[in-house]
């Protein structure tokens, strides 16, 4: 009788602590939000989410068949990992989550962008991000081009939406993908399928679902002056004004090879060819581009970047980035 009353005792304080235990890792659940943003930093990377997503056609899709399984693997892991395990293993899922989605329209993207499509590709990224401005709370990276496609600035973008259309559809299938992060990244692999530098996109974006308000683009007549306010009230520096006027080394410009993404720009800028009467050397590049070399600021950064092809494509890659981010808003996790 003895034995029983202890070996009954003995089971029920093994059950209280095992009970204790398990209650113990609950609470981890709520911070499960804060765990992702710390590992993969403020939204980055988010596989499928329920968030709906629109597309050229203005079909509606959603995916949240992985945020559910998402939810079902995390929901099983207390019981199989001690807590500091549970925290790296879930981190580690978020971000090769991620990685995948990133990889994958990589893929897509490398089946359809050849080097005589890139300079349109870019172009789109411009188009879309530069209508934003820091004192207002639209425009910016959101996808809004693809309701834009009218306007006479974006005249010629409707391929560029056509070549990123078919990779887009086939990611699409799978889990969908965001106009905004779509260009984002078609641009950023436009730059390096050039012999540009790589550049890391983080994913996230959320699309809008409207056009953006007109006249925000930076114009092609505007003087040194009219550019480096334009380019402030986006908030950008003369510095990253004129590493990203380098864009222009790729496309029709005539700065050096259509299809190369190097220095050539700034090289040929400090050249001046369109004060020669030299046949078609005046038809080289725009005014602003003209614009930049007669101001003293910009023209010290593009004589270091013609002298400089490394430091170019840094600071392009950085002044990218910044630009992919503007204005956008992003998925929560």
């Amino acid at each position: 009788m003895s034995s029983s009353v202890n070996l009954s005792s003995s089971l029920s304080s093994t059950s209280a602590l095992s009970s204790s235990k398990f209650r113990f890792k609950f609470p981890f659940f709520s911070q499960r939000s804060s765990l992702l943003t710390v590992e993969s930093r403020a939204k980055p990377f988010v596989a499928c989410s329920s968030t709906t997503v629109h597309n050229i056609s203005g079909e509606i899709r959603r995916c949240s068949l992985s945020r559910r399984r998402g939810l079902a693997f995390t929901a099983t892991l207390p019981f199989l990992l001690p807590l500091h395990e549970l925290v790296d293993c879930v981190g580690a899922k978020a971000v090769e989550s991620g990685q995948s989605e990133y990889l994958r329209i990589k893929e897509e993207l490398s089946k359809v962008l050849t080097k005589g499509k890139a300079a349109g590709v870019l172009r789109l990224v411009f188009h879309d991000a530069g209508t934003f401005e820091m004192n207002e709370s639209l425009g910016g990276m959101n996808g809004s081009i693809v309701y834009e496609l009218e306007r006479p600035e974006n005249a010629g973008l409707k391929k560029s939406v056509k070549v990123l259309e078919k990779a887009k559809q086939e990611i699409d299938a799978i889990c969908p993908v965001s106009w905004a992060d779509m260009i984002a990244v078609g641009g950023a692999e436009a730059v390096s399928v050039c012999g540009g530098p790589k550049i890391p996109v983080t994913l996230g974006r959320l699309d809008s679902g409207e056009p953006d308000p007109e006249g925000k683009l930076p114009q092609e007549t505007l003087d040194a002056a009219g550019l480096k306010q334009c380019f402030q009230r986006k908030g950008f520096s003369t510095q990253e004004l004129v590493a990203l006027s380098g864009a222009h080394t790729i496309g029709g410009k005539g700065f050096g090879s259509p299809v190369a993404f190097d220095n050539s720009y700034f090289k040929i800028l400090l050249e001046k060819p369109w004060n020669s009467s030299a046949g078609m050397s005046t038809m080289i590049g725009l005014p602003s581009d003209h614009a930049i070399v007669e101001d003293d600021e910009c023209l010290r950064w593009v004589t270091k970047y013609a002298g400089d092809q490394n430091m170019f494509f840094e600071d392009f890659k950085n002044a990218y980035v910044k630009l992919v981010n503007c204005g956008a808003r992003w998925e929560s996790m």
